[in-house]
């Protein structure tokens, strides 16, 4: 079982309160959020990571149900003075007593009682689902969970669990750091921040919550292996202005399946002029007027996928919506593009090598659609993909992408970062950034 080492003050609260990135980050929408479920690896991680905003929620009218995974059994491993099943009736009382202090509601947690230390995401999987089941009934839902980058096993495997079943489902899910502020730096904040303010009141709720945890807060005894486990020094991390959450990405093939359930054409590609002008432009800044194999990735329902073909040997063509695929059938069978292969695949997990090597490779308005890491990913498989003379042409949105952890912003600059890509064509306006780039070759890389 890891705990916080009460010897060790990690980064102190002065250095974070001096980094801008925590001020920057864009506010969490709460507004209409009628019901919320708090997923906890254990007790005090709901209060620690997420105790004000469980408040400020609870404040406006929301119901908050808080699942707690275990009962931190095992917190105090040394300890000569309390057995773990004690601890565990003690931590049980905490939990429930600093629940109400933050909802004011009635409904006690729900604890699942598996072991502390040893959580499965196949144990996790049936309770998760039902209780997203409860948080769905409501007209605007929200999950919120621990971290999967948190440096805790237990904390990780249950953030998995939850961003999976929420990101199927469509239902908003935000990951709160607990373990981060301690071992962590500025200079390794997640992307994908948001912040949600707290005021006055939701901050002394929280202060009063965490009073509740007793066990954590406070040492059991004076006797060897009965130390506080959250010191003033870790207390700080969580007597903020605004607690931090990062946004998990939801699942491509859900939320654009039903997306293109729901409308003909979801992005008005047909329609709209800025759609059909940010095609012209794209194709107009191609280097070349004709490539042999193309890969457009994200390719909806074939407008730009038509066109290039156009101008293409082979093109293949790939979305994570079979809704969106079978639309983009019908329009390149219409326009009679028999040199398109359309392919079902979410990625980057199911990249292909057969998509090896590409001479030009498109990425329009699906870059910010990935989490930070799968973008990181993506990118790499696009760059080893290009070859020697071949393109990778980034095309997206420059507004805010609302409950999305990237941007436009942020999927260009991490292109432009990479040492193994140079940009040789670069185009912004109000509402879209284009840019294009080549291999740097291995000798100058």
């Amino acid at each position: 079982m890891v705990t916080f080492d009460h010897r060790d003050p990690g980064t102190p609260e002065e250095d974070w309160a001096r980094c801008g990135a925590l001020h920057r980050a864009p506010e969490l929408d709460l507004a209409g959020v009628d019901r919320a479920v708090v997923f906890a690896a254990h007790p005090d991680d709901e209060t620690l990571g997420a105790g004000g905003t469980v408040h400020r929620l609870a404040r406006q009218g929301t119901e908050v149900r808080v699942v707690v995974a275990t009962l931190g059994e095992n917190s105090h491993p040394d300890s000569t003075t309390f057995t773990s099943a004690e601890l565990a009736r003690l931590r049980h009382e905490e939990l429930a007593a600093a629940v109400r202090t933050l909802t004011g509601q009635d409904a006690p947690p729900v604890y699942l009682s598996l072991t502390d230390g040893g959580l499965t995401e196949e144990q996790l999987d049936a309770p998760v689902a039902e209780h997203l089941d409860w948080a769905e009934q409501g007209e605007k839902p929200l999950a919120l969970c621990t971290w999967e980058r948190d440096g805790h096993t237990d904390h990780e495997v249950l953030a998995r669990a939850v961003a999976r079943a929420a990101g199927a489902r469509g239902v908003r899910c935000v990951q709160y750091p607990v373990w981060f502020w301690h071992w962590g730096s500025p200079t390794r904040l997640p992307r994908g921040l948001v912040r949600v303010p707290l005021s006055e009141e939701d901050r002394a709720a929280k202060r009063d919550a965490l009073a509740h945890h007793v066990t954590q807060v406070r040492p059991l005894s004076d006797r060897p292996g009965d130390e506080v486990l959250l010191g003033e020094h870790v207390l700080a991390h969580f007597d903020r202005s605004a607690e931090l959450f990062v946004l998990a990405a939801p699942d491509q093939a859900a939320v654009f399946d039903r997306v293109h359930s729901d409308a003909e054409d979801p992005w008005d590609v047909d329609t709209s002029w800025y759609e059909r002008r940010k095609r012209e432009v794209l194709l107009g800044c191609l280097p070349r007027p004709c490539y042999e194999r193309v890969l457009d990735i994200g390719c909806s329902t074939g407008a730009l996928t038509a066109e290039l073909a156009r101008r293409a040997g082979a093109v293949t063509a790939v979305d994570a919506s079979d809704v969106a695929l079978r639309a983009a059938r019908a329009r390149l069978a219409e326009v009679g593009a028999a040199n398109v292969d359309l392919v079902h695949a979410v990625l980057p997990a199911e990249w292909r090598e057969e998509w090896t090597p590409r001479d030009l490779i498109v990425v329009s308005e699906m870059g910010y659609f990935c989490s930070p890491e799968q973008w990181d990913e993506l990118l790499e498989r696009c760059a080893t993909a290009l070859e020697p003379e071949g393109h990778l042409v980034l095309c997206h949105w420059r507004h805010p992408i609302q409950d999305w952890p990237l941007d436009g912003a942020d999927v260009h600059r991490e292109a432009r970062r990479r040492p193994d890509l140079r940009r040789v064509v670069s185009h912004r306006e109000r509402d879209f950034e284009l840019e294009i780039f080549e291999p740097v070759p291995r000798e100058q890389g």
